[in-house]
Parts: structure tokens; sequence; C-alpha cells
């Protein structure tokens, strides 16, 4: 079974020109383009679980489209998809912010999905996807190192409920490293498969170790890379798993 995860940046694309003629102007470009670029990327590399952060679901950046819809129309598979902010949150009222959101897309079946949300933070959207064989959860966490924290502690409190392996994926923003999740792989059991702590970010020349993929041990984590890929700020993460056979 192959996973990626692939923070892409709403397709805003990336490099010197994403901050011309001002800084951080790419953000409000349209995106058709580099989102046919990301499309062919995920193509080659045949994913079973696709894993999307920072994907846009209807703003005029895509032309009113759904990002994670397009994806999943040309791959011919299933997906879900929902924006990162609560109900309650103020980006919800503000236009492109409310269409920011997160996704998965699989030719699995989904069995079921759950949106959960944090009660910290702004970014605050959990997806839960469950599958025959595991559930996902993908995550997008605060750029306040207490409220990562204090998300990591939900976090964990979600899937001690599981009965079923997990993969916990996504960007966690983890400016401090992998120390930071540290505590959080001993309270739940996961494994990290980025085992020699590659960096992700940003993608033109790899300094951070932002983005997880955490798996539970009932599963083994093999040929795990991030390609030199730079559709986004973020590179790709790609994993294989097989399931260790009960006896």
């Amino acid at each position: 079974m192959r996973f990626l995860l692939y923070n892409i940046r709403y397709g805003t694309g990336h490099g010197a020109g994403y901050h011309l003629p001002f800084p951080f102007a790419g953000f409000f470009k349209q995106t058709e383009n580099t989102l046919g670029l990301i499309v062919s990327f995920i193509r080659s590399v045949k994913p079973d679980i696709i894993a999307l952060v920072e994907v846009d679901s209807g703003s005029y950046r895509s032309r009113k489209a759904c990002q994670v819809e397009a994806i999943a129309k040309e791959l011919d598979q299933s997906y879900v998809v929902e924006t990162k902010y609560a109900d309650t949150s103020l980006a919800n009222r503000v236009p492109v912010l409310n269409k920011q959101g997160n996704g998965l897309i699989t030719n699995r079946t989904i069995l079921n999905h759950h949106f959960h949300y944090f009660n910290e933070g702004m970014k605050r959207l959990v997806i839960e996807v469950e599958l025959e064989e595991l559930s996902v959860f993908i995550v997008h966490l605060a750029l306040s190192f207490k409220r990562r924290q204090q998300q990591l502690e939900h976090l964990h409190r979600m899937i001690a409920k599981r009965t079923k392996p997990v993969i916990v994926a996504g960007d966690f923003n983890t400016f401090g490293g992998d120390r930071e999740v540290q505590l959080f792989l001993a309270a739940t059991g996961l494994v990290n498969a980025n085992l020699t702590g590659l960096p992700s970010h940003p993608s033109h020349a790899p300094k951070r170790h932002l983005d997880f993929i955490l798996h539970s041990p009932e599963m083994a984590a093999t040929n795990f890379t991030i390609p030199d890929i730079r559709l986004s700020d973020h590179a790709p993460l790609i994993c294989d798993f097989s399931f260790f056979s009960a006896t």
C-alpha cells in the first residue's frame, strides 16, 4: 500500500515568481496550471492513499472548483474534503480563507469518515477516514508551539479509541524539529516512517522536518522517500506500507 502526503499550498506554486510583483503575490494567483502538474506527479507515483494539506475547495483561485474533487476525478478515485477552520472561526467568514482545507483521496473503499475539530488554534480540522485495513487521520497543526502541544494531546485521545491500525499524517509545523512529537509518539505507540528525519521544507532546499507520516506498529514502513518535487513550498512524502500477519 503506497501512501502519499503532500502539502500542495493550494496549488499556488513555489519559487521566485511566487513573490512577484510583491511578497506572497502567488497566494492570490489562479492555480489550474500548477494543479495540472501536481496531478501528473501524483499519477506517476501511483499512490493508494493521498493525504492532501492546504487545498482550495472552491475560491476564485481554482475557478470555484474543489481541487480535491478535481484530482480525484482525474484519478477515478474516492475522496473526502473539508474546510480546516471551525464553524465559529472568523476565517470561515473571509473569502478565499473559507475555501481552504485538507482532503484525502483513495482507490480503497471509504467505510466511514468524520470531521473532528481541536479546541485550540486556528487550524483545527482533523479528518478521520476509515478504510477496511486502517483508519487515517489528516492534520495541519497550529503555528504556536503551545497550541501544537495541546492539539497533539487532543489527537492522542482520539487515536486511543480506535481498534484498527492508524496512520496520522500532515503538516505538523514542528519548527523545533521532530523532538516536538517524541512525547506524542511515546504516548500513542506510533512510529515515525521518516526514521532518518529527512527534511521536507522548503522544497527547493529542505531544512525543516515539518511533515510527518506516523503509523501503528502493526504496519511496516518501507521505501520512504521525499522526492525533489518543487510544485509547492513543501516536498511530498511517499511511503510504502505492509501489514504484519496475525499469528
